[in-house]
């Protein structure tokens, strides 16, 4: 039976994970897939670093060339992070027509365009499952099982930190500083979280996702992007009260001209929408095809098991490809579609809170400057009983382009009688 060598550049959470599983189920693979996946070479950063699972020393390397330059490696495992350093590795790899498997996100919406690119010209695959909603096989069902659809819009729930502290904002009433530490504390958040609530470690996922779908590489400039930091539990409350929970939602949909709308923000979703109750770490990806219909996707999209499975179902279809030989894939350039809606021209009904001056005309003067960009209220919103001079004033816009939205709340918040920033979010 033929063995085909692995080499892994990268030992840490989910490295340990591919590498443990591979031992572990070993003889399940290799009765699957007529192959048997053999681990060659690891490269590490720090080799005196003592480790979970312990590899034969001369396995192990502190220069991530060797795995690649070895002739006893057939397929690359980038399990590094970063961009400049896993290009590199990516540039070497393919050049010695060598397939590589990586789950890195960032890398691939940074430098997806050059990297495919590099693929083509050397005729070898790509391999990226675990780059996007971990052990949810997205990738595969997008670049094979919808095949034969125009895919009409992915709404998706991506980053399970940022779901995580906006379930327990609305379970448990509590702001947003209160839910992130705890997320912390939970081992759910990072100490420095910043990815995952500023919108982009979502958006780069996104990114991956449209370009596959659509067939050219999208710009990460062409991709609108807003994190949860900015709300509040009031915000929490007032959708509640509205029917919606909010979500941080990255939404990729083709208008019908075949224009592209690629963003990622925090979203008001109608409580009956599946997408509301998926709660916690949990990820979810709703895809709607021409053909199929309506699909859903669920599951945990981080974390060392379900990534590594993703990593190892990525590592099958390298080997079979090697044994087999056969035509190059990952991504596939058409030009069926060609570029991104600009960020102005996105339309979507929002939710507007505001606090202002509890006294008479203040609502006058703000649909004043509403209608004067021919933005229409849908319903309003104000709470009775507050001690304090100024209110809450929550109103519900009907679809408008953003663009127009934004020049609207920027004049809005100008007023003397609008005592804070405004808060904007998008409806689902």
């Amino acid at each position: 039976m033929q063995k085909i060598g692995i080499g892994l550049a990268g030992l840490g959470t989910v490295g340990t994970g591919v590498y443990r599983s591979l031992l572990q189920n070993r003889l399940l693979l290799t009765e699957r897939i007529g192959l048997e996946l053999e681990v060659r070479r690891i490269a590490v950063r720090n080799l005196a670093l003592s480790r979970s699972v312990k590899p034969p020393a001369e396995m192990l390397t502190d220069r991530w060339e060797a795995i690649v330059d070895d002739p006893a490696v057939g397929v690359v495992v980038e399990l590094i992070g970063g961009i400049d350093l896993p290009y590199e590795l990516f540039r070497r790899a393919l050049k010695a027509r060598k397939p590589v498997v990586t789950g890195n996100k960032a890398l691939l919406a940074e430098k997806g365009a050059e990297i495919f690119e590099l693929a083509a010209d050397a005729g070898v695959p790509v391999f990226f499952e675990a780059a996007v909603a971990g052990g949810i096989p997205i990738i595969k069902s997008i670049r094979e099982g919808f095949i034969g659809n125009h895919l009409q819009s992915i709404h998706a729930i991506l980053n399970g930190t940022s779901n995580y502290i906006l379930t327990r904002m609305t379970e448990a009433r509590i702001n947003f500083p209160e839910a992130l530490q705890e997320a912390q504390s939970s081992g759910y958040a990072e100490a420095d979280p910043t990815l995952d609530i500023n919108g982009w470690d979502p958006a780069h996922k996104a990114i991956i996702l449209a370009s596959l779908a659509y067939g050219f590489w999208v710009d990460t400039r062409h991709v609108y992007v807003e994190g949860i930091e900015k709300i509040s539990a009031a915000d929490i409350r007032f959708a509640e009260t509205l029917g919606y929970r909010i979500k941080l939602v990255a939404t990729i949909r083709a208008d019908s001209n075949s224009a592209i709308e690629v963003r990622v923000n925090p979203t008001l979703v109608p409580k009956e929408h599946v997408l509301a109750s998926v709660n916690g770490v949990f990820n979810a990806l709703m895809v709607r095809g021409d053909i199929v219909g309506d699909t859903l996707f669920y599951g945990r999209g981080a974390g060392q098991d379900p990534t590594a499975s993703a990593v190892i179902s990525d590592l099958a279809q390298a080997a079979i490809w090697i044994d087999s030989g056969g035509k190059a894939f990952g991504f596939t350039p058409h030009g069926l579609y060609g570029k991104c809606l600009p960020t102005d021209e996105l339309m979507s009904a929002f939710y507007l809170r505001l606090t202002v001056d509890d006294r008479p005309g203040v609502l006058a003067q703000i649909a004043g400057v509403l209608g004067s960009h021919n933005i229409g209220i849908s319903s309003v919103i104000q709470p009775e009983s507050h001690e304090t001079p100024a209110v809450p004033l929550v109103l519900m816009i009907h679809n408008a382009p953003f663009g127009r939205m934004r020049e609207a709340v920027d004049q809005i918040k100008n007023l003397e009688c609008v005592k804070a920033e405004p808060v904007l979010l998008w409806i689902l």
